[in-house]
């Protein structure tokens, strides 16, 4: 039997598709960057027309450039960039409005009188999640009060919502299967994860008709059939996770503790909790981390708005490197006397603070600041908040004592970058020989469910660790770098301590 599978990863920025082969290594690769829209402050969208197009271009891409055509290939296996809101027509799969991209803030002001309303506990309960413009459902309300006539359209049952996946599953079957997975479910603010069910009270308080979801299935399971009109033939979806969950199936986070960094344009870092769910007491998320079998593992979450985009930042917005990877060149050049901090609140905090009216500034300028020292700052900003994040799981999960941090993404490409990170954790920080972990875990949930690739502890024992990175720095200078970074964010945050 064929041993290749698809893994289609739709990005924030853009989109690509890998063919994987039996050894689980990658043998083509297609990408696509795609637009960004910011039709006002602190909105971010993505032209639905865009993902599908970019998609289906760089599968071909893909495809043409493995062996054989992509002959081997028996399956399909869908990961994507999460929250990111969308609303079509069901008949005519036409959206009503571009997609609402997860970054986007116009929903804060509605989500602060859901507060006031005194209902984020009760919504935290059932999903783990909090009342923030990060998560689908106020996304959706916001399209159906804002959007002529679609209001009246989803109440007549003839409209659909989807996060990316479903738009992609939707187009890929043309339009016979409405379909997504518990993880991307358990993103949208109106997904019971204790139920594993939409929760009718939730709909009912965002005013959100239930003939707009999607049938929610395990994350290895049937999500129907490609066309063959797509790829030459018709190819099974047999897998599909949120890009945050695939990445900690790549990295084989099957065991309670362990735990995976995602550095990306945010950062993203999930710790299995095995099959209960860890309530947080420092706004951690409790989400799920994958479904199998019917039985769902758990995780806490935390979430960084920014990370690789702080790079971007540098490159497009400042003008100070021509490429990402000349951040760290200039960063190792860095005066090692100055202590420069970017809080990179571009588009509010995220975890544990959750402040969606902050807003980016840089502490600690002298008159010999420059590109150097701010490139430094940049680099630096992803270990301070991946801190943020590690010390509130422990917080939270007495089990999660000193793990040892997987890391995938883009940014691990720069061992400056890493071992900083593992300096300010005080942990080792292990790197995958593969690094493309969250296709990887798409392909895995496909490959398994097709019966070609091996189940959970097989995969495992293949995880291979290109690098481990050990702390080295001193106690007493980390604790001196961590306070001046918390003065920093106590400064940058909304609501001034």
């Amino acid at each position: 039997m064929a041993g290749c599978v698809l893994a289609i990863d739709q990005g924030t920025t853009s989109s690509r598709a890998i063919v994987f082969g039996e050894d689980f290594q990658p043998v083509s690769v297609g990408q696509q960057e795609f637009p960004q829209h910011f039709p006002k402050s602190g909105w971010v969208e993505h032209s639905p027309s865009d993902i599908w197009t970019s998609t289906l271009r760089v599968c071909r891409e893909a495809m043409a450039n493995a062996p054989g055509n992509g002959a081997d290939v028996a399956a399909i296996g869908i990961t994507n960039q999460r929250e990111t809101t969308l609303v079509w027509d069901r008949k005519t799969g036409e959206p009503v409005y571009n997609a609402i991209v997860w970054q986007d803030r116009r929903t804060a002001d509605f989500c602060a009188k859901l507060r006031a309303d005194g209902l984020e506990a009760k919504f935290t309960a059932k999903t783990g999640l909090l009342l923030d413009p990060y998560f689908s459902g106020t996304k959706i309300a916001w399209i159906l009060d804002n959007v002529d006539g679609v209001r009246a359209r989803a109440e007549r049952g003839e409209l659909a919502f989807g996060t990316v996946d479903s738009w992609l599953i939707w187009h890929l079957t043309e339009g016979e299967v409405h379909a997504t997975d518990a993880t991307n479910a358990s993103r949208t603010l109106i997904y019971n994860i204790h139920d594993n069910t939409w929760d009718a009270e939730l709909c009912e308080l965002l005013k959100i008709p239930m003939s707009l979801l999607p049938d929610v299935k395990d994350s290895a399971d049937d999500f129907g059939v490609a066309k063959a009109d797509l790829f030459g033939r018709e190819l099974p979806i047999l897998g599909v996770a949120g890009d945050q969950q695939a990445a900690t199936v790549g990295q084989a986070c099957f065991e309670p503790g362990m735990v995976k960094s995602t550095y990306g344009t945010g950062c993203f870092a999930l710790m299995n909790t095995g099959a209960n769910p860890v309530a947080s007491a420092n706004r951690m998320l409790t989400t799920i981390a994958y479904r199998l079998n019917g039985e769902t593992t758990y995780a806490l979450e935390g979430s960084i708005f920014i990370a690789g985009a702080a790079v971007q930042w540098l490159r497009d917005g400042l003008g100070l490197i021509e490429n990402a990877a000349d951040s760290q060149a200039l960063a190792e050049q860095a005066d090692p006397n100055q202590d420069v901090y970017l809080v990179p609140a571009f588009v509010g905090l995220g975890a544990p603070y959750w402040d969606a009216d902050a807003r980016g500034a840089m502490f600690g300028l002298t008159r010999n600041t420059g590109p150097k020292e701010i490139a430094r700052s940049v680099l630096q900003s992803v270990g301070y908040q991946t801190s943020d994040l590690i010390s509130a799981m422990q917080s939270d999960w007495p089990d999660a004592h000193s793990p040892v941090l997987r890391v995938d993404g883009g940014m691990t490409a720069s061992d400056w970058t890493m071992q900083f990170l593992s300096d300010i954790l005080g942990a080792p920080v292990d790197r995958p020989t593969v690094a493309e972990t969250t296709a990887l875990g798409a392909a895995w949930l496909a490959g398994s469910r097709a019966g070609i690739w091996p189940g959970q502890k097989e995969f495992s024992a293949k995880w291979k660790l290109e690098k481990r990175f050990e702390p080295n720095l001193d106690q007493d200078r980390r604790e001196q770098l961590l306070t001046g970074w918390k003065d920093a964010v106590r400064r940058t945050r909304s609501n001034l301590d």
